[in-house]
């Protein structure tokens, strides 16, 4: 089976809506036949996904629109939040679900992850789950036992996971301008891949699109998304410029 690279730009807390049109403009036209090749995702802050939904629907509709994170409840008392609801209103169609930095600075856990990818699910929008593990855990023979348990707690619940991108991020390689070498990536990708096929089947497995993410740059996209278990990337830094993202693109699908 062949699967569609999937190559998502993460903006984390950068970009208001005046810098984002002004990325915008120049991506979208330039972006063409690319998106054709590869599913492309642009994921801006909450402020600024109104602008990028408006100029992507005028530009080039083909490029996907991403949130960064979205609540696990519909509404109510929970302040600063955004619900599924709010997303499909400005034709969000995929969302980061389970960042590194979800976990470690806001204290996300497993189970709420978990909750946040079946609400995305039941609206029809697609989750970008990620998973990863830190240097310390990496180094104590930890990577499987870690990796594993976020992929099963994860899905815990979910028996179909067509809709579902995964993205491994090692924490270790998330903007420190390291990168897992290519052949650390293929054996990692491999094994979350063999969880799938664990949990799901083999043709769920080799289905399933697994991104990588973590310092991914023109550079290295060539070789790292050239692997046969990596099918895409969630790009951070070099995600925000146009013509380094577009870059690490034309590299990855030529």
């Amino acid at each position: 089976m062949s699967r569609k690279l999937i190559i998502a730009a993460n903006w984390k807390m950068n970009k208001g809506p005046a810098e984002a049109a002004v990325f915008l403009e120049e991506f979208l036209g330039a972006a063409g036949e690319l998106a054709e090749q590869a599913d492309l995702v642009i994921a801006p802050n909450n402020l600024s996904i109104p602008t990028a939904s408006e100029l992507i629907n005028d530009i080039n509709p083909a490029i996907g629109l991403a949130a960064q994170t979205v609540s696990e409840s519909d509404n109510g008392a929970f302040t600063g939040e955004t619900s599924t609801d709010m997303l499909k209103e400005l034709f969000v169609n995929y969302v980061i679900i389970g960042h590194s930095e979800r976990r470690s600075i806001y204290g996300e856990t497993n189970a709420q992850i978990n909750a946040k990818i079946k609400k995305s699910l039941a609206a029809e929008i697609t989750p970008l789950f990620c998973i990863g593990e830190t240097l310390e855990e990496r180094e104590g023979g930890k990577l499987e036992t870690v990796l594993g348990s976020q992929i099963k707690e994860g899905l815990e619940g979910i028996s179909d996971i067509s809709n579902i991108v995964i993205a491994y991020e090692p924490v270790w390689a998330i903007g420190t301008g390291v990168t897992a070498t290519a052949e650390q990536a293929q054996d990692t990708h491999k094994y979350c891949r063999s969880v799938i096929e664990e949990l799901y089947g083999a043709d769920a497995a080799e289905a399933v699109r697994i991104q990588y993410g973590g310092s991914v740059k023109g550079a290295n996209s060539a070789e790292l998304l050239g692997q046969p278990d990596i099918d895409g990337a969630l790009v951070g830094g070099a995600a925000l410029e146009a013509s380094s993202f577009l870059e690490l693109i034309k590299n990855a699908v030529a």
